[in-house]
């Protein structure tokens, strides 16, 4: 790699979602942790910054001391990331957005609960994981039920966590088998997010919008709007990447 190349290719930018870790049967979860954690490797080799964009774990739940069993491969390797100086951002979404302070406190974490526009390698990118935004079908009542603080008190409360995860990964497994449609599905599913994007870039100064929930991966380019979708782990894994020239490119991983 020339200098010019090497220069080229450091402080990027590495965007994912929806990898639903810990769905589906136990070799599944396991082998799409390990999928996940090579990624992340590769990634810190040039990344400034990892932001991850929703529905990263198929179901978490926060007590005050008790966090759900599993992915410790995924939670060691943030901390170790974090500890060596490389950003990592992590925007919830509808399977876990019952974050506290662990992912924060013991990996180092950045955590938003709702959508952000940021400065990233000079450009201006607003990043959302795409649920709970007034658009499409999105099943309005139940996200205000699962966002609600008492709602959220009474549930640690009063359930057990034993109770808690199993109803838990029931409730995720159907709602990622429903939300998935069947292998034919298309970029429609991506419309309603490429039309709130081109009505918020109506007033606000946007380069580029980044999306997960849908599933499926897009680059929409439509003049001055440009948006990224990216697709699930599950059956189109994909991530996007911002070099430091502000070019922002969707990219597909090999299954």
């Amino acid at each position: 790699m020339t200098e010019n190349a090497r220069h080229n290719a450091a402080g990027r930018i590495y965007f994912a979602s929806d990898i639903h870790l810990g769905g589906g049967d136990a070799a599944f979860a396991r082998a799409n942790e390990r999928r996940f954690v090579a990624w992340l490797d590769r990634a810190a080799a040039d990344a400034e910054a990892i932001v991850l964009l929703g529905d990263i774990f198929d179901f978490w739940f926060e007590y005050r001391r008790v966090v759900p069993k599993g992915c410790v491969r995924t939670l060691a390797k943030l901390a170790e990331l974090t500890e060596r100086g490389i950003r990592v951002v992590f925007f919830t979404g509808n399977h876990d957005m019952w974050v506290r302070d662990y992912l924060r406190c013991e990996c180092g974490v950045e955590i938003y609960t709702s959508p952000r526009l940021l400065e990233l390698n000079g450009q201006r990118i607003f990043l959302a994981h795409g649920d709970n935004m007034g658009v499409g079908r999105e099943p309005r009542l139940l996200n205000r039920i699962f966002r609600s603080h008492s709602l959220r008190w009474l549930f640690s409360w009063g359930i057990h966590p034993d109770w808690a995860m199993r109803f838990g990964r029931w409730w995720s497994g159907q709602s990622r088998k429903s939300h998935a449609g069947p292998e034919g599905f298309d970029e429609s599913l991506t419309e309603p997010l490429i039309g709130f994007a081109r009505r918020y870039a109506e007033t606000h100064e946007v380069d580029h919008f980044v999306f997960g929930h849908m599933h499926f991966p897009r680059d929409y380019r439509d003049g001055a709007l440009h948006t990224v979708h990216l697709g699930g782990w599950e059956k189109r894994p994909s991530y996007a990447v911002l070099d430091n020239l502000g070019n922002l490119t969707l990219e597909m991983l090999d299954r």
